[in-house]
Order: C-alpha cells, then structure tokens, then sequence
C-alpha cells in the first residue's frame, strides 16, 4: 500500500507523525517530544523537510498548535458551532496545495469565550467514524481539559478546563509539592478526593489535603491520588452541575489514552455519571482522513 499524506498531530509537548495511505490506513507512525515549545529558533519549514526527507515527499496536513501564534503559522479559528468541512474550507496552506495547518475552533458569546486546537480533529472524527453517537457529550482531558458537546455531528460548544496543568504546577513547588511525586492511580484515596470535591470551594479543599497529610490523615504515598482526585473531581462536578447536567441521563464518552482517560471514568462514576472510553488516537485518524479527502 502506497503512502498519500504526512498527518501530523503537533501539540505543545509532543508531536506525532502519521504515515497514511490514501484510506487512511496507517502505515507508520512516530511520536517525539518536538512540541511548539521545544522547537526554540528551530525552523518549522525545516522540520518538515527532515520529516519528508524520512517518510517521503508527501503532502502533510498539520493540527494542533503547531497553528498557533507559537507555532508555524497562525491558522486562525473557525467559530462553532463547527463541522469538518466547514474546518476544511478554513485550513491554513503554508505551502500551496503542499502543507497545510487546521484551524482550531473558537466560541464565543459575549460571557465567556474558549477556543482549541487540535482537538477539534478527533471530536468531529470520533462522530465521523462512528466511535461516538451524532448527538453526545465529550471530555478529552489532559493538560487543558476539554468537555464538548455533539450535536447532528458537528460540535456545537465547548469548555476548557486548565486541570491538568494545575496538578503538573502545584507538584513543582509550594505547599502541596510534598507527596506530589507519587504514583497516581484509582483507588480509596483517588475516590475520595473526588467526593471532597462536590460541591466546590476546591482552593479550601486543596489547602485541607496539606491539612490532612501534616496531621496523619492520609500517607505521603496517597497524596498525589487525593489531589488528583479533587482536582479531577472538581472538574467533573463543575461540569456535570452546568453547561453538562444533561450528561448525567445521557453519559460521557472519554477520548484518552487508557491512564488518564480511566481516571476521569473512575471520577464521573464516583459522581453518579455513567462514561466510557473512546480511542482518541483512532478519532484523530479518521478527522484528519477526512479533512484532507475535503481538500482533495
């Protein structure tokens, strides 16, 4: 099987390389830590260059923030309520024909306003490939976790929560560092942070967890579980509370990787919603295919 197109998933942190057949059959992949921040003076044009110079001399289609204003080139948003051709009709061409990066989507209604990059692409293609139902709600978690909602297949709304990235900083220094370096994981400690984050006040919460580990409440070995459980917790609950509430009838579909993705599994049973894992690498395959088949 031939090889068609370079799809690249280049995010913040990481980037990985998808070698596609024109089906979207895989035919190789690669993933490295040469995210936008790493990338330093590094020129774009000239990673890809190395990446043609290994795979081939292939059309590449890009996400994620690579089409930031860190990144390549600033791929601008399309405003949702979103679908993968209006996403298609909307791609930054870097190089006519050639390269080209999707834009991310925005929302925005005069209260709050959210945008992302790259997730988009395994949103609309986990309703495309038929992993979610047309009508559905999402949560991707990660650094910056998003919960979205699907509707007639086309994503309607969106809310970005920094969880992930709050757990990360808290474990570089401060109060909460100590016990941090832990293994996180499901379990009695896990479950309970996320009951003590019903309800909110979660800053309190989070001072209560150094409470509780200073005067032998919980053992240094449990911490990072606590904590990521109110953290996780704390997002859930918010989200289930609000913009979400329908999802408890309905459940949630996890797009993750096993990991982090059983975590908020374990944290929305705790609450009460039912939720299941999709596989986000399978969703991002099929948008991107699909995106690209629009160009074409």
């Amino acid at each position: 099987m031939e090889a068609a197109i370079l799809a690249v998933d280049w995010g913040s942190t990481n980037r990985r390389v998808f070698v596609l057949a024109a089906d979207g059959n895989v035919l190789e992949t690669a993933q490295d830590d040469r995210g936008v921040l790493a990338m330093g003076g590094s020129s774009f044009a000239a990673e890809a260059a190395a990446m043609r110079a290994r795979w081939g001399d292939l059309p590449m289609l890009c996400a994620g923030m690579v089409g930031s204003n860190r990144g390549w080139a600033d791929a601008g948003y399309v405003a949702a309520p979103a679908s993968l051709a209006g996403i298609a009709a909307a791609v930054h061409w870097v190089e006519p024909g050639r390269t080209a990066i999707v834009p991310g989507v925005s929302r925005d209604d005069g209260n709050r306003a959210d945008v992302m990059r790259g997730e988009e692409v395994q949103l609309l293609g986990a309703a495309a490939a038929g992993l979610v139902a047309p009508d559905a709600w999402l949560c991707q978690p990660g650094t910056h976790a998003k919960w979205a909602r699907l509707q007639q297949g086309d994503l309607t709304d969106f809310t970005t929560a920094m969880t992930g990235e709050i757990f990360a900083q808290l474990g570089k220094g401060g109060l909460l560092a100590d016990g941090l370096d832990g293994q996180v994981s499901d379990g009695a400690a896990f479950r309970a942070g996320v009951q003590a984050a019903r309800g909110g006040d979660l800053l309190a919460r989070l001072f209560g967890a150094r409470a509780g580990l200073v005067l032998g409440k919980r053992d240094r070995t449990d911490q990072a579980s606590y904590v990521s459980g109110l953290l996780i917790g704390s997002d859930c609950d918010a989200r289930l509370s609000s913009d979400f509430a329908g999802a408890r009838a309905d459940g949630v579909d996890v797009l993750a990787s096993p990991g982090l993705g059983n975590l908020y599994l374990a944290a929305l049973d705790e609450l009460g919603c039912p939720a299941r894992l999709v596989d986000s690498h399978a969703a991002f395959l099929v948008g991107i295919t699909q995106i690209w088949s629009l160009l074409q």
